[in-house]
């Protein structure tokens, strides 16, 4: 297989199986406590991602310091904080709509950005209005009919922009599966007590659920980002930030496909100033110079995405 050849089958995967994690996360809560779900779905794939780290690099591997501690702490309980208040989102709202919403995070980014001293060219705050201008076409509907739980999208993207904008800025771990293994089992660990404390009933489990919650610890979390992390290393960071705005097409038709969720004239046209804006400003935005990595190790971007999948 050329190089090139691989570069796609990985962004493949990384379209695929990150936008499918919407539709992954609405048949978990469908049955199983949001808290539970979240809480369990990370601590299962942290283990998993720190197996993998020490079966290829040995447990030396998993030694990090305390500030590197203190720094993946941080941005755990802030990611799976994320997810937790997408869990509870997507018990009502379409996932369709969740992921165009969830797709605002690079826009959120660049705000934070501006608001530390970057002047990004007028194509960039042009696309930064018309994507929040999207974004509340496709909140309006919703907020119409009282679902207030479509503002926890909303506060979910917020949350992964804060965790986005840091994570470069803080002292992680160089290598980049061992500080996401750390994020995940420590963020899934803060949360697990009050997935406990939600009671869940293992017996009132359905299959979907059951397959859905597996489906995202193997496949959305340790599958897909194996294959996002070796495109940071082998794609250029443009082609590789186009998964934000191609996951939730992905999203989209999987949820009317397997949901039955309609495509209303609002969220066809939100969706496209959003994608649009998004698309604009993940490609205008000037990237910072990094130094080379060392052999073996991934290089660390500031991406316009996340660290953490849905």
């Amino acid at each position: 297989m050329s190089a090139r050849t691989r570069v796609w089958v990985a962004l493949g995967a990384v379209y695929t199986l990150w936008g499918s994690t919407y539709l992954g996360i609405a048949l978990a809560v469908e049955t199983m406590p949001p808290l539970f779900a979240v809480s369990t779905r990370f601590v299962a794939a942290g283990a998993i991602l720190a197996a993998i780290v020490a079966l290829r690099a040995g447990a030396r591997a998993l030694r990090i310091g305390r500030v590197e501690l203190a720094a993946v702490t941080c941005l755990g309980v802030t990611f799976i904080g994320a997810n937790t208040l997408l869990f509870f989102a997507e018990q009502t709202v379409p996932i369709g709509l969740a992921s165009l919403v969830i797709a605002s995070v690079p826009l959120w980014v660049a705000v934070f950005r501006i608001a530390t001293g970057d002047r990004p060219r007028t194509a960039v705050l042009l696309g930064i209005a018309a994507g929040f201008a999207g974004v509340a076409l496709l909140v309006r509907p919703s907020a119409d009919v009282g679902s207030w739980r479509v503002v926890l999208v909303v506060l979910s993207a917020l949350a992964w922009s804060t965790a986005s904008f840091l994570s470069p800025r803080l002292p992680l771990p160089r290598d980049a599966f061992t500080a996401t293994a750390y994020q995940m089992g420590i963020g899934g660990l803060v949360f697990l007590p009050l997935g406990l404390a939600s009671k869940p009933d293992p017996a009132a489990f359905s299959a979907r659920s059951i397959l859905g919650w597996a489906y995202l610890v193997t496949f959305g979390a340790v599958v897909g980002y194996t294959a996002y992390v070796w495109l940071l290393g082998h794609a250029p960071l443009s082609l590789v930030a186009t998964y934000a705005y191609v996951n939730p097409v992905i999203a989209i038709t999987l949820g009317a496909i397997v949901l039955g969720e309609s495509l209303t004239t609002s969220i066809v046209v939100g969706a496209t100033i959003v994608l649009t804006s998004v698309a604009v400003v993940v490609r205008r935005e000037p990237r910072p110079a990094e130094p080379a990595p060392l052999p073996g190790e991934t290089p660390r971007r500031e991406t316009a995405g996340t660290t953490i999948d849905r």
